[in-house]
């Protein structure tokens, strides 16, 4: 069998890895007369917590000296232990409870990850007032403040969290202000009537909190994220106590090797999206663990905070999505120390959030292999801000990406066959109750079953056995036809012709309904453009996106990939390289990291057009 698998990809799997204990996989599939499968766990799940403040207070009494959250405050660490946390946290919840707050009128969050917006984050756990993290990018980069305005009408928040005025000054004036408190740590815009957030920690706790506190159930609603619209407008999604402290259950059960020594985090996950908060923070949660609050980015300026960062502390499982390990292989392969610090007490490596490209799997593997002498085990998930995010989880050894496991203890999944495809759906105790405020949107997502449609396809791993897993197959609306009526699988060829590229390539899209070819628009990597352009290479995406050696590299490559497909489903024949960044304005990525093909196609309709010119301008690179 290893022989086997070393054949079918190519490098040694019998290298030594390093041992973690996961939970045994056995899956049942009920095989309906119309072609639906369903597929569940036959591992039960236990009883879970009914909040996240039970989980907090929990923590804070097991381990109160040890170090919750940690955070950079100039050359040094700022941390704080469980115990300075549950005071301050107390008495934060105290003084929203005070103020009137509710879920009508609920805490939102402009600010990003520090020690003080996830102390005010459980504040709210703890009174049962929900709080709505959004995302920086729609205050801080976007230029008319759109999202950030209909976030804001949509709650109607009692009060609005920012670090420092100064940055959030011009969003905080697109909003209407009248009834609400702005809190901040720092009003360096001197605006009027922003309350100091020490004013709020300065509270004193009464019995009204611990009868909050225990009033705190699993259909409390604990946060509203929301996701980057698909349609233009961002939609917020319930997300309430039970659904996060099952889904932290579920996680429990699949994965007891997290209990075997102190959880350590290194993370830069926003807590606006569902991968850094629900799943990394309240991990934390659960098993009394210490997050450091890395301040860094998969961006070319911001690459290097995180590396500092985890040069000096060791990660026991490091979260990322595919972005961030692009940006951070470079460094491991060139930089031994670092390396060693990243692997020494490293058990997992997990991505999720897009698909991981498959010289990324191997180039971490190789440098793990030679720095460590063994493979650390490498496995992924699946789910979405709607399902808390977990629903399936890969809770057994793979070799490649592309699997997403198998459904976690609780959950059913229904493959139902759409065309050529098969879509997924989801049912179980995580899964979100809706929408807020637009019970239309709530109605169309669920099926006739209570099933959430979450709109992508996935394919057995094996079709014998289910217990292999399931593969991430696209989004079923991404997909298309040629001219020729074949289908293209846009996630798997996304996927393979970045891994085909690289380095040159950070992400791409994928062109040609109604085409009779298949065409790409592709953002570059800066890092790896630089290293392919060699000495004196330019500094800009503009004038990389023009430089002889990266279109060279970049159509060479592709050429050699078009000469392994098959057919014309898999081939690219023309690609335009991108001079700027995606857009977040435009909705063509989330501050995840995460692309959106329909919107991004839609914005650059006009380089889509210079794709498919009946004579290719100069931008156009033809791929023999």
């Amino acid at each position: 069998m290893q022989e086997a698998l070393k054949a079918a990809v190519g490098r040694d799997l019998q290298s030594p890895v390093r041992a973690i204990s996961y939970a045994p996989v056995a899956v049942d599939a009920q095989k309906r007369a119309d072609g639906t499968t369903i597929l569940r766990s036959r591992m039960a799940l236990d009883a879970y917590e009914p909040s996240l403040a039970v989980l907090f207070r929990a923590a804070a009494e097991s381990q109160p000296d040890r170090t919750f959250l940690a955070e950079r405050n100039g050359g040094q660490w700022r941390t704080l232990t469980y115990a300075q946390a549950r005071a301050l946290v107390d008495a934060l919840a105290a003084s929203l409870i005070e103020r009137g707050l509710s879920a009508e009128r609920p805490v939102m969050i402009l600010s990003g990850n520090s020690i003080d917006h996830a102390l005010l984050m459980l504040a709210g756990f703890t009174s049962g007032i929900p709080v709505a993290p959004v995302s920086v990018a729609y205050s801080l980069q976007s230029q008319d403040h759109a999202k950030v305005r209909h976030i804001a009408e949509l709650l109607d928040p009692g009060l609005i969290y920012v670090a420092d005025t100064g940055p959030f000054a011009a969003a905080l004036a697109a909003l209407d202000l009248k009834g609400r408190t702005v809190v901040a740590n720092r009003n360096s815009a001197d605006l009027d009537g922003v309350v100091a957030f020490d004013t709020l920690t300065a509270t004193k706790p009464g019995p009204s909190l611990d009868q909050a506190a225990k009033s705190v159930g699993a259909d409390t609603i604990a946060k509203i994220l929301f996701t980057s619209g698909s349609t233009g407008l961002p939609k917020g999604v319930i997300n309430t106590h039970g659904m996060l402290t099952a889904n932290q259950q579920q996680l429990a059960q699949i994965w007891p090797f997290v209990g075997d020594a102190p959880l350590v985090l290194v993370d830069w996950l926003p807590w606006n999206h569902t991968f850094g908060a629900n799943h990394n923070f309240n991990l934390v949660l659960r098993h009394a663990g210490t997050l450091h609050i890395d301040g860094g980015r998969p961006l070319p300026a911001m690459i290097g905070e995180t590396v500092r960062n985890l040069s000096e502390i060791s990660p026991t499982i490091y979260f990322n999505v595919p972005a961030g390990y692009a940006g951070l292989l470079p460094h491991l392969e060139k930089n031994e120390a670092f390396a060693r610090s990243f692997f020494r007490n490293l058990r997992m490596i997990f991505y999720a959030g897009a698909g991981l490209p498959q010289d990324l799997w191997e180039r971490l593997e190789a440098v793990s292999l030679r720095t460590i002498g063994e493979r650390i085990p490498m496995t992924s998930s699946w789910g979405s801000t709607e399902t808390a995010p977990l629903a399936t989880a890969a809770h057994f050894l793979i070799d490649r990406a592309g699997v997403i496991g198998v459904p976690i203890p609780g959950v059913d999944l229904k493959l139902v066959p759409v065309g050529a495809k098969t879509e997924v759906r989801v049912r179980g105790p995580n899964i979100t109750p809706g929408y807020w405020k637009r019970d239309d949107l709530t109605k169309a997502a669920f099926d006739e079953e209570g099933f959430y449609m979450i709109g992508d396809a996935v394919r057995l791993a094996d079709p014998h056995e289910p217990a292999r897993g399931v593969m991430f197959d696209g989004r079923i609306a991404e997909d298309f036809k040629l001219t020729t009526g074949t289908w293209v699988a846009v996630g798997a060829l996304r996927v393979g012709v970045l891994a085909a590229a690289s380095p040159a390539l950070q992400d791409a899209v994928i062109a040609g309904e109604n085409k009779p070819y298949i065409g790409m628009l592709a953002w570059l990597n800066l890092a790896g453009c630089q290293q392919i352009a060699g000495a004196d290479a330019p500094k800009t995406l503009a004038e990389l996106s023009a430089h002889p050696a990266v279109r060279t590299h970049v159509r060479d490559s592709l050429a050699r990939w078009n000469a392994q497909q098959t057919g014309s489903s898999q081939r690219i024949e023309r690609v335009i390289l991108l001079p700027d960044a995606p857009s977040i304005d435009h909705n063509e990525i989330t501050d995840k990291g995460y692309i959106n093909q329909r919107l991004a196609l839609e914005h650059r309709r006009k380089q889509v057009e210079a794709l498919f010119a009946t004579t290719p301008g100069p931008d156009v690179i033809v791929v023999p």
